[in-house]
């Protein structure tokens, strides 16, 4: 089956622009909600001159709808950091940006939500909310309870202002692994949204333990290697 080129959205949540990529299968076996990491945008789900590497092409081609959505503070909705600066106002953000998106549209078995590093911090907090009871399920990529030591040492040094020296090696390594437009920045979103430092300092150690047991349906973690976000220890 070929895969539908992606179309860029655009829908006004509580004022707030919030834009996202869309590939749609006709009749969906399921949604899924695609929430990228930091430093990037949707653009991560849909790689520049690669359709083979486009989870948002990949998906629909076996027949599920794909909405990658520019996170709060990115695409967008930058210009309103007041309006995301409490983790309740992203979610909402979220859950409405997929609902207006996919208004009375066919869901098939419903939404999936699959997060990407700095991106499971939204995609858990999605599923711990009331609203969560309802996904298929959530995925997790990149996070945990605890910080390899050398991506500790290097994220408490990191700010909006300043890249520490290693920063790109632990997001971006093996070289080999990714596209050559990849590792240019065609995907990098310059700059992060405020609100992104304390929660990169909060999460492991504080939010996911306490967000974890809220999540009453099925989660998946798919690992490559245990760097970055941080090391994988929830169990379902």
């Amino acid at each position: 089956m070929s895969a539908p080129a992606p179309r860029p959205r655009l829908v006004i949540v509580d004022g707030v622009p919030m834009s996202a990529l869309v590939a749609e299968a006709p009749e969906p076996k399921a949604v899924i909600v695609a929430i990228h990491g930091g430093g990037t945008t949707a653009i991560y789900f849909d790689c520049p001159g690669h359709p083979s590497f486009s989870l948002l092409r990949t998906g629909a081609a076996a027949g599920f709808t794909v909405v990658a959505l520019d996170r709060p503070g990115y695409g967008s909705s930058a210009p309103y950091p007041e309006a995301m600066a409490r983790p309740e106002q992203r979610v909402n953000l979220a859950y409405g940006a997929v609902d207006r998106i996919l208004g009375q549209g066919r869901r098939g078995a419903g939404l999936f939500v699959l997060g990407h590093s700095g991106g499971c911090e939204l995609a858990m907090r999605m599923g711990a909310d009331a609203r969560g009871a309802d996904l298929v399920g959530v995925e997790l990529a990149g996070t945990g309870r605890h910080y390899h030591p050398a991506a500790r040492e290097i994220l408490k040094t990191a700010t909006r202002e300043r890249r520490p020296a290693g920063l790109r090696e632990l997001l971006w390594h093996p070289e080999r692994l990714y596209p050559h437009e990849v590792l240019n920045g065609a995907t990098v979103h310059p700059g992060a949204p405020a609100y992104e430092d304390q929660m990169v300092s909060d999460w492991a150690r504080q939010d996911f333990p306490s967000l974890a047991p809220a999540i009453r349906v099925p989660v998946q973690f798919s690992i490559a290697n245990t760097k970055g976000f941080g090391r994988p220890t929830l169990r379902r």
